[in-house]
């Protein structure tokens, strides 16, 4: 049992710290800058009144970056340290009939959550590597969104300067991004000579690189009802090299998060994987939001982490309708969504769940939901056993 319990409320620029013993019972309260000179601070004030840091438990809530580096220094000091969802430290606040709220109550109350439901939190602990598993995850997430918001910019430009070219050919293969650079418009292609068109479509040992020829495009340049506007030309063969410099970016982050995943737990993603549709990298990405999946006693405590558990509103006779909550790990939920979409798509098991739940009459995203709850059963009963996927067994989870 830890002799000390310490709540942080962070901040940007400076945050509080209480401690409390085992009884409940201050020990100290300490306001500190978010410097090295105020981590040390701390780190003296915890060494005063807890000799074994073995001993000690810190506990903060997630502030987006800002409590990273506290996090950080705290673990390498050999700190046990633990990340708390301000959602769960926000209602046992109300618990209080009081309705004070500086940095000092905040501080004493995470420190109060830590002490009431330490054998929970502490089995959610989540080290240093674990922390950058997720940092890659989520830069990986950010850099997918970008790459999205980027093909969708483009997308509107080329409805000006050239509408027809989507209906001709994939124009986010990497042979058209090129030509798009050169030739950004229908008018810079109609003025432009055939035999330049067609050898931008060629490799340097000429072979082709895509199916489309030179002549199709420029038929459609010239029957094209583009509108000419001289910025576009400019701004939309910058917007392509951002875009291509996103993608190679997204490469990079994909295989440093699937080798570190790997180093760390090569037979998790093993398992995973061995269900159709479910690839490297998304059983990467989950893996380092759920963290130790051991952390949840039953895969119910996995649902509602994601924020899948439904729910309901009723009161007497009325019953209002059932939502899943979103209160859980939004980035989780996203994953979960994408991975479910892709067994639907590989495997034949989920695939007869997801149509049956269609054929009762569930709407799209209702049916992937109830096929998104088979498949965490699924996956947890797999992890929990250390057993790869096998289809015969899946109906009776």
């Amino acid at each position: 049992m830890s002799a000390l319990y310490i709540g942080i409320d962070v901040s940007k620029d400076f945050s509080t710290a209480q401690a409390i013993d085992w009884k409940g019972n201050k020990c100290f309260y300490l306001e500190l800058a978010m410097t090295a000179d105020g981590f040390d601070k701390l780190l003296k004030a915890i060494t005063a009144h807890g000799k074994d840091i073995t001993q000690v438990t810190v506990a903060m809530e997630s502030t987006g970056c800002y409590h990273i580096n506290l996090f950080s220094f705290l673990t390498h000091k050999g700190i046990r340290c633990i990340i708390i969802n301000p959602l769960l430290t926000a209602n046992f606040a109300r618990l209080s009939l009081r309705k004070t709220k500086t940095d000092k109550k905040d501080a004493l109350t995470i420190s109060q959550f830590l002490l009431v439901h330490k054998d929970s939190l502490l089995k959610t602990d989540l080290s240093p590597d674990r922390q950058d598993l997720k940092d890659l995850a989520r830069e990986h997430e950010s850099l997918t969104n970008l790459i999205a918001g980027m093909k969708n910019d483009i997308r509107r430009m080329l409805q000006i300067t050239f509408p027809e070219l989507e209906s001709v050919c994939n124009i986010f293969s990497e042979t058209i991004l090129d030509l798009l650079k050169q030739f950004p418009s229908a008018r810079l292609i109609k003025i432009a000579k055939p035999n330049t068109i067609a050898k931008a479509l060629l490799h340097e040992d000429n072979r082709k690189k895509i199916s489309v020829s030179a002549e199709d495009i420029i038929k459609a340049a010239k029957a094209s009802v583009a509108s000419h506007g001289a910025a576009k030309e400019i701004i939309l063969p910058e917007k392509i090299s951002t875009l291509q410099y996103l993608i190679e970016k997204k490469v990079r982050m994909k295989k440093a998060l699937v080798k570190a995943c790997e180093d760390m737990m090569v037979e998790d993603i093993e398992i995973i994987t061995s269900i159709g549709g479910i690839s490297n990298i998304t059983a990467s990405r989950l893996l380092a939001e759920i963290g130790d999946y051991r952390a949840f006693s039953t895969y119910k405590h996995l649902i509602a982490f994601a924020g899948l558990d439904p729910s309901v509103h009723q009161s007497g006779k009325f019953e209002g309708i059932s939502r899943i909550s979103k209160r859980g790990n939004r980035h989780l939920r996203y994953i979960i969504y994408l991975m479910t979409t892709c067994v639907v798509r590989g495997d034949n098991i989920f695939r007869t769940y997801y149509q049956k739940r269609r054929a009762e009459g569930q709407p799209f995203k209702k049916a992937i939901m109830a096929t998104a709850h088979k498949l965490i059963r699924v996956l947890f009963t797999m992890l929990s056993k250390r057993t790869t996927y096998k289809s015969k067994e899946v109906n009776a989870i």
